[in-house]
């Protein structure tokens, strides 16, 4: 059976963005969403964007710091809309998904997504396996959570 696949919002500022994770997760069948010092959380506008959501919400685990939450995860992937000079495997969605069901037979698997202003620091990339980027037009690539 495979382990779980978690959702890891880093420095969450807006709660509705928590709310309609925790919706977009339950209509994709994920269940584990862990948050990293969210700005504000609970909050009634996560619950009222979660909109039937709200056991995956209730779930949520609260960290005060991202190794915590992906200490037990064999495979780590952070998301960005930038390519950068770093020393990730920089894949595309379909890639990263073959490898996030082989990796989820062994271990969890945790994908990160950062704040809304500026989404995943170097440092919080550091402690990523691979990094996935969805292809959009390059006038505006950023795919806000």
């Amino acid at each position: 059976m495979p382990h779980p696949i978690r959702i890891v919002l880093v420095e969450t500022s807006h709660p509705g963005n928590i709310g309609a994770t925790a919706r977009a997760m339950k209509n994709m069948g994920l269940k584990e969403l862990h948050l990293v010092s969210p700005r504000v959380f609970p909050d009634a506008e996560a619950t009222a964007r979660a909109s039937g959501a709200d056991d995956v919400l209730q779930a949520a685990t609260v960290h005060d710091q991202l190794d915590t939450a992906i200490a037990d995860c064999g495979l780590v992937v952070g998301t960005s809309s930038r390519h950068r000079h770093l020393p990730w495997d920089l894949v595309e969605p379909r890639e990263c998904a073959e490898r996030v069901a082989a990796a989820a037979q062994v271990k969890p698997v945790a994908v990160l997504f950062g704040s809304e202003r500026i989404g995943l620091t170097n440092e919080a990339l550091m402690r990523c396996n691979l990094l996935v980027t969805i292809p959009t037009d390059t006038a505006y690539s950023s795919l806000n959570v």
